[in-house]
């Protein structure tokens, strides 16, 4: 089969991120029609995750490509880029402080960041309650996709940007997340100024941190006067069974934790001990490095899908910089085949780069040593 030219095509995009909505928003404004897919039954089904910060030179250039990048500052909160780096004992060791006007990498959440890229698309491109089961065809297309509900689509190009667990990627690789061995306990707290004002004080606007090697405390401030805590340890995935607790168990969880960090300063220790609800369990999962595959010239892969990497600030950047390149080469191409080809050509090595750079980074969040990026020049 001749490939189609995409002005022509129906272009699948499995999964409605940041990377899938970019893409999406980028072919529309091209021209070119294209159709969101995702397993949520809506727009508000579940929580979205915590904050994002998106840089000027990979985030932001996607937004500029999308049309957004005003409405992103609006929402953006320059503040949160202010960081603090303690010891165990709570002792602030750095202190980075945005100059004003800074806005190299602002924090927005990832559920204001997708409504405002749901908002800028055309009525009915996502299709809610799509759980993808596999997909069939031959290479070079037709492909149909088969979802849970029995139904079909036939499309000339499936994009998979369903993160780490893609559905899609079975069709170009054979490639599955494995665990790093250290894994993320969250945290949550709501209305922190009144309700956990020391908290507040001790966060500050952006962010905080602190390790002694073997384990860590990353909090973060979001909008709405919310903070989450990633309790970061270097335990088995099955950590929670093997200490004979349930997830719901929060109770025996908190006084594990607490015998853990016995050590680390009281002020600290409620970042573990006042949350307000249940505790998230999230193992950090990362795809083999490089991970790359053999063109495909109906199907290719944006952000997690593609690239899992640790969670070190370039996850979402990536995927809104796969997704904006992707529709680009889309909408200057003759066909699709050479679209997806000038795409890969340049994403493939990216991130092959950037995951050897972050291979074994989850480590690094464990390091009792202020990371690299708390500069000399930073405020203390």
């Amino acid at each position: 089969m001749n490939s189609p030219a995409p002005a022509r095509a129906r272009i699948s995009v499995i999964g409605a991120g940041p990377g899938g909505l970019t893409c999406a928003r980028i072919l529309q404004r091209r021209g070119i029609a294209v159709t969101v897919h995702d397993r949520d039954p809506g727009p508000d089904a579940r929580d979205q995750g915590g904050t994002l910060d998106l840089h000027a030179d990979n985030g932001q250039i996607a937004l500029r490509e999308a049309g957004l990048l005003d409405e992103f500052f609006e929402l953006a909160r320059p503040e949160g880029q202010e960081m603090r780096w303690m010891d165990p004992t709570g002792k602030v060791m750095s202190h980075k402080v945005p100059e004003a006007g800074e806005r190299f990498k602002p924090e927005i959440d990832r559920g204001q960041l997708r409504g405002l890229l749901l908002d800028s698309l055309e009525p009915g491109t996502v299709r809610w309650g799509r759980t993808l089961d596999k997909i069939s065809g031959p290479a070079d297309g037709p492909r149909r996709l088969h979802f849970a509900d029995g139904t079909t689509v036939e499309t000339d190009l499936v994009i998979g940007a369903d993160g780490a667990f893609s559905r899609v990627r079975p069709a170009v690789s054979p490639a599955v997340p494995e665990y790093t061995g250290v894994s993320f306990l969250e945290a949550w707290f709501s209305d922190v100024e009144n309700q956990h004002p020391d908290l507040a004080k001790l966060v500050g606007p952006g962010s905080a941190a602190a390790a002694d090697g073997d384990r860590g405390l990353f909090a973060q401030r979001n909008s709405g006067n919310h903070l989450r805590v990633h309790i970061i340890r270097r335990v088995p995935v099955d950590w929670i069974t093997k200490n004979g607790l349930t997830p719901d168990d929060t109770d025996g969880i908190r006084a594990l934790l607490l015998d853990e960090y016995a050590h680390w300063s009281p002020r600290l220790r409620r970042m573990i001990a006042d949350n307000d609800g249940l505790y998230v369990d999230r193992p950090i999962l990362a795809l083999p490095v490089p991970h790359t595959w053999e063109h495909n010239p109906t199907v290719t892969l944006v952000g997690d899908a593609a690239h899992l990497m640790p969670p070190l600030g370039v996850g979402v950047n990536l995927a809104m910089l796969d997704a904006a390149e992707l529709a680009l080469a889309l909408a200057n191409a003759a066909t699709l085949d050479d679209a997806v080809r000038v795409y890969e050509k340049t994403m493939l090595p990216r991130s092959a780069e950037m995951a050897h750079v972050l291979e074994g980074g989850a480590e690094h969040l464990l390091s009792a040593d202020v990371p690299d990026f708390m500069d000399d020049d930073a405020q203390s």
